[in-house]
């Protein structure tokens, strides 16, 4: 059987027994990816922290930071 372009068979009807199989997997799938998301946004929230820490660590050793004198104009 040969198609001509522009041609297209019609989508099988689904039965209630693969829908609801195709919905329970979906629930799955989406428990799956919000808990990646979250183990993601929690190791990038304590490298955050880690890194906040670190460099206000550096910035006390160094001392206070000199203040910037103003650039005087010239005429």
């Amino acid at each position: 059987m040969t198609k001509t372009f522009g041609e297209h068979q019609p989508p099988k009807p689904i039965s209630k027994a693969e829908r609801e199989a195709r919905k329970a997997f979906r629930q799955v799938d989406a428990v799956k990816a919000m808990s990646e998301h979250a183990l993601a946004e929690q190791a990038f929230a304590q490298n955050r922290e880690r890194l906040k820490a670190e460099r206000l660590a550096r910035e006390a050793a160094a001392g206070p930071a000199p203040k910037k004198q103003p650039k005087t104009k010239s005429k």
